[in-house]
């Protein structure tokens, strides 16, 4: 078949097909990709050309290998991404240089040139399906297909996790069994000097892989800006760039260097994250303006695997949703195991629903569970009732956090907070961590103080004002030394020096606190109302040394959890003024 700008794409419609039938469960975010397909198909602009894609399948079929050296078989879900970043074309006018025929000379001609119209695909998917080997597919096809010389990156967060699209292409050059790579593999690394025809064409080097006949090249690069900016890559797999800590957008540098080059490929493959609020939120929050058709851009093709929600996690019917080369890449059983592992251990299941379900949830929650940091559904308020007041200091030019902490009669504990940052703070943050702070702002939890840094005694003036416009009755004051002196000094002569605890960070002081926090919050017995404290405590993780003594650890400079700190500087007092609540 020629180009068409009429017809349905093959195994998209094999694909929709099955959907209709009720064979295959899609999410909303397939769905809405879908949609846009069809558009695609209905739009006489775009043409569909199946030669292309069809010779991406043959090359990969007889061919490639996988890593343990066996026959490569394309799956459907591949055939189907392959072809949606393969399979569409569209003409623009360009003038082209055209030199006469004496050989001198020459003049501008306009013609119509045929272009590519996918530059840029994200796949996000469970693990277990063989991302990492559809990025090996896309990168060998395009060394060894185009003739013009490539330049061809593959990173991930680290070196090594990058290699691993880098071990098929070379197992399939040890093994190769297609015609074209037997061409290839002929002849010998070592002949330097004597004839070319008697060389080796395709071989792994120390630079990565090396096509001698075009002089192209596949390289790992190390995932950061630095190291990535400026290049010229035809093609560009980025892998696991939701689940590392990524703080850089790496797919935004790579296109800046990929767009001087015409018809660049960039793929990013990922499972979902646990890390909230960085990078990869910023961009998943792009990507879905263009599903919705908010941000019209056919020259990217988002492929979504997710749960629609987390009641689907017990149906193993729905799990396709979530990875389509479910019970062929990884088994229904593995699926299973990880189902039980969450109900039985707290601390994984978070991890467990973001990377197999695609459910992404709030913070890194190695110790408040999930449910352990929902807040209450009513507002509550504490008005002229004694507390104890915790504050963490610690990061005084950017973050200040101080909460209150009411015993109430029946055991629990009533919780407050309010945090100060500086407006300079304010603007450097992420697009998804301004969305955060900026509904922490409308409940009144974070306050904004104009300035580079923050000037404690304005911070003192705002909190002291706030103290008797909600009427709290401080009874004690707990803080932890690193740089508190100004407020504490201001605080012990206006209040006196009484019930004022110093709570010095470490093991030996955070260990029972701490414990004994988890246990209130296991019995929901921390009453708060506030976002804030969620994200606090989603953010909370704790390092156990080989006695079993625990310390709060800051982990990371985004991930705040100083209103945490600030509650166990809070606890710590109350418990060594306990006589000032009776």
């Amino acid at each position: 078949m020629a180009l068409s700008n009429t017809a349905v794409p093959k195994y998209y419609g094999m694909f929709r097909d099955a959907v209709m039938c009720g064979e295959i469960p899609i999410c909303k975010e397939i769905e809405m990709q879908m949609q846009l397909i069809d558009e695609l198909i209905d739009d006489p602009r775009y043409y569909y050309d199946d030669q292309a894609v069809e010779g991406w399948i043959r090359y990969c079929e007889n061919e490639l290998t996988l890593t343990d050296g066996s026959d490569l078989k394309l799956l459907d879900s591949f055939k189907l991404w392959g072809e949606d970043l393969y399979g569409w074309y569209y003409f623009i006018e360009r003038s082209v240089y055209v030199p006469n025929e004496e050989g001198y000379g020459g003049r501008y001609v306009n013609k119509r040139i045929k272009k590519r119209l996918r530059n840029k695909q994200y796949l996000i998917v469970g693990r277990g399906a063989a991302k990492s080997l559809y990025d090996s597919c896309i990168q060998s096809f395009e060394e060894n297909i185009d003739t013009s010389t490539t330049h061809q990156i593959t990173t991930a967060p680290t070196m090594k996790q990058a290699e691993e699209i880098m071990s098929p292409i070379r197992t399939a050059i040890t093994r190769a069994r297609g015609p074209l790579f037997k061409f290839l593999t002929e002849g010998s690394l070592q002949n330097t000097t004597g004839s070319k025809a008697n060389r080796v064409k395709l071989a792994s080097t120390k630079k990565g892989i090396e096509n001698f006949l075009t002089g192209s090249l596949i390289e790992v690069r190390p995932m950061s800006i630095a190291k990535l900016q400026g290049l010229r890559p035809k093609v560009a797999t980025i892998d696991e760039w939701l689940s590392g800590d990524t703080r850089e957008d790496v797919v935004g540098a790579i296109e800046q260097g990929a767009s001087k080059v015409d018809d660049y490929i960039i793929v990013a493959t990922s499972s979902e994250g646990t890390v909230r609020n960085g990078v990869g939120d910023t961009i998943k929050m792009e990507l879905m303006d263009i599903l919705k058709g908010d941000y019209v851009n056919p020259h990217v093709s988002i492929w979504w695997y997710k749960l629609d929600s987390i009641d689907e996690v017990s149906d193993p019917d729905m799990w396709l949703k979530a990875n389509p080369n479910i019970g062929k890449t990884v088994s229904y059983e593995t699926y299973q195991l990880d189902v039980e592992r969450a109900e039985k251990a707290p601390a994984a299941r978070n991890d467990i629903l973001a990377k197999r379900f695609g459910l992404p949830m709030e913070g890194y929650t190695y110790y408040f569970t999930y449910e352990e940091t929902l807040p209450q559904k009513r507002r509550l308020s504490y008005w002229q009732m004694p507390c104890a007041l915790g504050a963490d200091l610690s990061q005084g030019d950017d973050f200040c956090a101080f909460t209150f902490l009411f015993p109430l009669s029946d055991g629990a504990f009533g919780i407050k907070t309010r945090n100060y940052i500086s407006s300079l703070t304010l603007m450097k943050l992420p697009a998804a961590m301004r969305i955060k702070y900026d509904q922490f702002m409308k409940e009144g939890s974070l306050i904004v103080l104009e300035g580079t840094v923050l000037d404690m005694m304005d911070v003192y003036e705002d909190l002291d004002n706030h103290i008797v416009e909600c009427g709290y009755d401080v009874r004690c004051f707990g803080y932890d030394p690193y740089n508190a002196k100004e407020f504490v000094d201001r605080w012990s002569s206006e209040n006196g020096p009484f019930g004022i605890e110093k709570v010095i960070q470490g093991a030996k002081t955070e260990s029972v606190p701490l414990g004994e926090l988890k246990k209130l919050s296991e019995e929901r017995m921390l009453l708060f109302d506030e976002e804030l404290m969620t994200f606090a405590m989603g953010n909370c993780i704790v390092m156990e040394d080989t006695n079993g003594n625990r310390k709060l650890l800051k982990k990371r400079y985004e991930a705040k959890i100083d209103a945490v700190a600030a509650m166990m500087d809070a606890f710590v007092a109350y418990k060594l003024n306990r006589d000032a609540f009776e």
